[in-house]
Parts: C-alpha cells; sequence; structure tokens
C-alpha cells in the first residue's frame, strides 16, 4: 500500500485499515506528522504538538492489537483537540497569558471518552481566547491571507490541511460551523447537552456545545458515536440510548426530503456570492425546498442570545476580571462589561423565551420540514487576521440549542469555500446527517 499519502486518509477507512492490520498507527500518525512540518509553518494550527509523544501513544495502540486486545472503533486514529478541553497530560491554556503553562491533572469527559474509543490525542489546537472573539496565530488553509475563523480556528484548519482527520471544538455563537464553512470542511454541532462539557472553559452554560469536525459526512457520524454519553458532571446531559449514527446516516430516506429556506434577517449581510450560491441550490432543489418566513417572535432572538452570553461570560470570568484584567483582549473586557450591565429580569425572561422559540421549530418541522436550509457565513473567510468572522448566520440555532451542520457545497469567486448550513430539530442529530448526505449526493448530479 503507498504510505506517502496517509494522511488523506478519512478516519473511517483509517480505523478499518488498522483494525484489518494493513496499516499500523504509527505509520499513520508519522504520515500526519509529515504533513504538519510541511504545512504548519503556514497554516499554524497547533498550540502544543509534541511529535515523539503522539508517536509513543501510536505504537502502544499498535501493541494491543498485535496482541489481540480488544479496541475501539477509533483505535489508532488521530484527533486534534481545541486547547478549551482538559488533557492530562498536555498543556491546556485557553488561548491566554493568564494560563501559560496550566497542565490539568484530569482529562475533559470528551478527552477521556476519545481515549477509551482508541484515538491518538495528537495535540492541541490554537483557539482564540477562553473561545470568545480575540483571534490566534491560525490562518486559513486555503489562503494564508484570510482568516480561518474562530474561535475553533485550529481545529479546523488542521482538518482542512489534511493534519488530521477528525478534531473538537466547541460553539457558543458560530465557533463551530462558521470555521468549518471558511475552512471548507463539514462541522457538526449536535443538539444542546447531546455532548458532556465537563472540563471545558465554560463561556456560557447555557449556549456552550461541543463541535466536531471532519472531511466525510461517515466520520462525523463515527465520531458523534463515541462523544454522546451521559455525564452526570454536565448538568445538561441526561441518560438516554446511544444514537446508531453511523447506520442512520447512511440510509437512504423513505421520502426525498423537504428543506425550508429560511434567510432570516441576516440575509441582507451575505454577500453575492453567498446569495448566488444558494440561489443555485434552490434552483436545483426545485420542489424540494420552499422559502419560509422566520416567524415573528424570533425576530429578536439575537438580541436574548447576547444578553445571555453576555451575564454569563461575566460570571464565568469574574476571577480573571478580577484578577488579570490587563491580560484580557479589548474584546473580552468589552463583553464582560456588559454583561456586569445585564439586568437579572431582562437575563430571566430571555431564558424563558427559548422553550417558546423551540415550540415554533418543532411545530414548523413537524408541519412539512426535514431540515433548515440556510448559509453558514455571510461569505466566505473574509481577509485578514484581525476578526474571525461574522457568526450571525449561526445565532439563532444556537440559542435554540438545534442540531447543525454545514457542508462545502459552494465556492467564492476567488475559489474559498463557502458552507451550507442544514439545521434539524432538537434530538435529530442522525437524521439530520442522513438529509446532508442525501443533499450532498444531489448537489453533486449536478
Amino acid at each position: 500500500m503507498d504510505l506517502t499519502h496517509l494522511h488523506l486518509l478519512s478516519a473511517t477507512e483509517a480505523a478499518r485499515l488498522i483494525r484489518d492490520g494493513v496499516i499500523s498507527s504509527e505509520q499513520l500518525v508519522e504520515a500526519c506528522l509529515a504533513q504538519i512540518r510541511a504545512d504548519d509553518d503556514d497554516v499554524q494550527a497547533w498550540t502544543f504538538l509534541d511529535p515523539e509523544y503522539a508517536l509513543t501513544q501510536a505504537r502502544a495502540l499498535d501493541q494491543l492489537r498485535l496482541e489481540g486486545r480488544p479496541i475501539g472503533p477509533l483505535h489508532g486514529v488521530p484527533i486534534a483537540i481545541k486547547d478549551i478541553f482538559d488533557t492530562a497530560d498536555m498543556p491546556t491554556e485557553y488561548g491566554s497569558p493568564i494560563h501559560a503553562g496550566r497542565t490539568p491533572s484530569r482529562d475533559a469527559t470528551a478527552v477521556a471518552l476519545l481515549r477509551g474509543a482508541g484515538a491518538v490525542i495528537m495535540g492541541k489546537a490554537v483557539t482564540t481566547e477562553f473561545a470568545f472573539l480575540s483571534p490566534g496565530k491560525t490562518r486559513n488553509p486555503h489562503n494564508p491571507a484570510h482568516t480561518p475563523g474562530g474561535s475553533s480556528s485550529g481545529s479546523a484548519a488542521a482538518v482542512a490541511a489534511n493534519m488530521v482527520p477528525l478534531a473538537i471544538g466547541s460553539q457558543t455563537a458560530g465557533s463551530t460551523i462558521r470555521p468549518a464553512s471558511y475552512c471548507g470542511v463539514i462541522g457538526f454541532k449536535p443538539t444542546h447537552g447531546l455532548i458532556s462539557r465537563h472540563r471545558v472553559s465554560p463561556l456560557s452554560r447555557t449556549l456552550d456545545h461541543v463541535g466536531l469536525f471532519a472531511r466525510t459526512l461517515d466520520d462525523i457520524a463515527l465520531l458523534a458515536e463515541q462523544l454522546v454519553a451521559f455525564d452526570e458532571n454536565d448538568p445538561d446531559t441526561r441518560p438516554r440510548a446511544g444514537i446508531p449514527f453511523s447506520s442512520i446516516s447512511v440510509e437512504e430516506p423513505p421520502l426525498a426530503p423537504m428543506f425550508a429556506f429560511i434567510k432570516t434577517p441576516m440575509w441582507q449581510r451575505a454577500d453575492n456570492d453567498t446569495k448566488e450560491g444558494f440561489d443555485e441550490i434552490v434552483e436545483q432543489l426545485g420542489a424540494q425546498v420552499e422559502e419560509v418566513e422566520l416567524f415573528p417572535s424570533a425576530q429578536d432572538a439575537w438580541q436574548w442570545h447576547q444578553t445571555i452570553m453576555g451575564a454569563e461570560v461575566a460570571h464565568n470570568f469574574e476571577r480573571e476580571w478580577q484578577n488579570h484584567r490587563d491580560l484580557l483582549s479589548e474584546q473580552l473586557r468589552g463583553q464582560i462589561e456588559r454583561g456586569l450591565e445585564v439586568r437579572a429580569v431582562d437575563y430571566q425572561r430571555a431564558l424563558k423565551l427559548i422553550p417558546l422559540l423551540h415550540d415554533s421549530f418543532v411545530e414548523l418541522f413537524e408541519q412539512r420540514y426535514d431540515a433548515i436550509l440556510t448559509p453558514a457565513a455571510p461569505s466566505a473567510a473574509p481577509r485578514g487576521l484581525t476578526s474571525t468572522g461574522d457568526p450571525s448566520f449561526c445565532t439563532l440555532w444556537t440559542l435554540c440549542g438545534m442540531p447543525s451542520l454545514t457542508l462545502p457545497l459552494l465556492q467564492s469567486s476567488e475559489a474559498l469555500p463557502i458552507g451550507v448550513q442544514l439545521v434539524g430539530p432538537r434530538g435529530g442529530d442522525a437524521r439530520l446527517l442522513r438529509t446532508a448526505r442525501w443533499l450532498s449526493k444531489k448537489m453533486a448530479e449536478g
């Protein structure tokens, strides 16, 4: 087998080849490290990477397989971890000088589950400061003069640059869907509370989600299956039966899916490339898509999101605000200051409005539609590295805790990727992947 291009394997393919003894985990990890050596000076996706330790993990996993020991679904497959997830054997610094050199004693639950599935924890991917707005060093793999998005910038870029087949990140507004769109990979934000956030640096309990990155839908499904689990340390997770993402996502839908094309009030921010691209998608879908106006009760959702996020960010960063204010970015200081001004009555009102908004979307899906179709971002990745872009096309779905996914189906006039976002009902995560697969095939048919 050609060992010079192993870094291009999907996680699903790599896991099968390792399981069957065709390749070793050490060979795969070495191929990924070679790709990192070739490209990371330009992309700068990593904040911590110890090549020898990554190979040590791979060799240990290879030995387990040779001994006939049980192996997991991700056995020997490398994955990047956003640097807000605690890792007991690597620094976790949150993208902030305040926590430089911090090495936790235990793994985040998501990291522990990945280790249990046999994954090689390759290293820590760059995050914006505390997963908020201040950019890190990462650049877009398609053009280093453009932002990779944020806050999961390193995670999206590492997958897009073929440095690893998988990565995890987070989303509080648009921090998974937007960088996946900008970098041209698949990003998946599951239903709120589906994946534990224990020992993940919090921005907002109400809004924080774990996010997944991969280059194929099969890999997204495989990764999601390892991470969805009840965790008593995360009060928003619930005991539930396992979700067979992989089997459901490859099923043929009983009927061709119906899409609700919802522009939202943010449509005015979309550039011409995005608008023209969606015109083409709508034309190709024909009778399978209908334009739907966003109901009036959702028009103020962006303000509700800001109210909730502001108050909870101010609460979560009280210690940093009091003790290290001079080391916080201007963006985060401003957010904390705004959050400190939020009235309790406004915060509680915004929280109570979420279930009402959710009920309206439940009714929308039950009436006719399998998924909402909408842009992942107003445009392709903007030029410049001082901003991570506009999350406004993701905000509503994050507020509602609905699963969302972006597919790299469009391209800008500058040959940069433009993501197409699909949104499903809460709890409909696996079927959303099935619908995304149908749409990908439909668009490939031309």
